[in-house]
């Protein structure tokens, strides 16, 4: 569907035109934070447009995360952008709306989303492969469950972190090192593998009563919208920890999201078969044709594009990632959010973690005063691209 050009100066054409529209949360100085629209590069302020015009949910835009706009539903999720396209596209709404537009340098983007629950999964059969190997040379790189569910495992809320948060090198037990027979104790100190995970997250809007499982075509009922995601990894005391119950401290020291949460209908344009799956999942995974994203990613260290993984190569589909996780009658909650795993393709330049681009060399992990930049780009319902937000970190030193 074609959108009308906006008015608002230099949008037109540029990643964040009419047709993508994401959400964030904003402030300006000495003032409360609240909820914002993307257009160009400025800021809409939604709080005061919706209460001059008596919008019935003008309170939603007053707080200070998007998880009472996300509660209200895909109804009125649709209503609201409806509503917000028209207020950015037709001439006589001008008058009322370019007071609200704030120029986005001046304002301080913070967390959007108040997170409930963060699960993350291993979703890119690339990805796993290529980490089976370096780890497992000698046997079979995929694990016998793998092509059967979304792998996946429960990390730490409260260590989700807003784009641009610095993150600190987290310490913890590494394994010794061996020699000859003698088995070396483990050792305490920074990590000295810190990676990242180049991924895409989902944020839940409506949650589902325990007890009750969500099936994968409803996947449009509870999801919000996505946000560009950075799992970083301490790969040493992660090497250490993991067996036999998985991801522990290696990995809940921070987990990065952008500022903006582009909603799903912005993705009409992008959605795609992904490549397929064999043996056919289980029915409650919906077999058949597996829609996933066309999205593209680049990794960016230190000014550098080191690599560009495609979404569209992923095994397993937002939807199946959902049904898997609460097909034991796990409920979901508004703010919930879950992260597909690294995003990697088939070519080496487009694997999502350092381990999988260095092969699992030291000198391939991140230093301190290391930057990176996670950048995202999709098909706009309009025919042009538009664009996720970034999600940056510096690597500060351990404490």
């Amino acid at each position: 569907m074609t959108t009308a050009p906006t008015w608002v100066p230099g949008a037109t054409g540029s990643p964040f035109d009419v047709d993508n529209l994401p959400y964030g949360v904003f402030s300006l100085p000495g003032e409360d934070p609240r909820v914002g629209v993307r257009i160009g590069d400025q800021v809409l302020d939604l709080a005061p447009v919706a209460a001059a015009e008596m919008l019935d949910v003008h309170h939603v835009f007053e707080e200070r995360s998007l998880n009472a706009l996300m509660a209200e539903g895909p109804a009125v999720w649709s209503s609201v952008r409806t509503w917000v396209t028209g207020l950015l596209t037709e001439e006589p709404e001008r008058d009322l709306v370019e007071p609200h537009l704030v120029p986005l340098a001046d304002v301080t983007l913070h967390l959007p989303v108040e997170v409930a629950d963060y699960v993350d999964f291993y979703a890119s059969e690339h990805h796993a492969s290529n980490v089976g190997r370096i780890f497992r040379p000698d046997a079979e790189p995929l694990l016998p469950s793998w092509r059967h569910l979304p792998v996946g495992y429960h990390g730490r809320s409260g260590t989700v972190v807003a784009s641009g948060t610095p993150v600190v090198r987290p310490s913890g037990q590494r394994r010794g090192v061996s020699t000859g027979s003698t088995t070396a104790p483990p050792t305490y100190g920074p990590s000295t593998r810190l990676d990242i995970e180049a991924e895409l997250g989902f944020v839940v809007g409506v949650g589902s009563e325990l007890g009750t499982r969500v099936p994968h075509d409803a996947f449009a009922d509870h999801v919000f919208g996505v946000v560009g995601l950075n799992d970083w990894s301490a790969r040493d005391i992660q090497a250490w920890e993991y067996v036999p119950l998985g991801p522990f401290l290696g990995k809940s020291f921070a987990t990065s999201v952008s500022h903006w949460v582009t909603p799903l209908a912005a993705l009409d344009a992008a959605w795609t078969d992904l490549p397929g799956q064999d043996p056919e999942p289980l029915p409650y995974l919906g077999p058949g044709a597996v829609q996933g994203l066309d999205i593209a990613v680049e990794v960016v260290v230190n000014g550098d594009v080191v690599s560009r993984p495609p979404y569209r190569t992923m095994y397993w589909s937002p939807a199946q990632m959902l049904a898997h996780l609460t097909v034991n009658g796990a409920s979901l909650r508004t703010g919930d959010l879950y992260g597909s795993g690294t995003i990697s393709g088939p070519e080496p330049d487009q694997r999502g973690s350092l381990l999988e681009i260095g092969w699992g060399e030291e000198s391939a992990f991140l230093a301190d005063g290391d930057e990176v930049v996670l950048r995202y780009t999709a098909p706009g319902t309009s025919g042009g691209r538009i664009a996720l937000g970034d999600v940056t970190g510096v690597v500060r030193p351990a404490r």
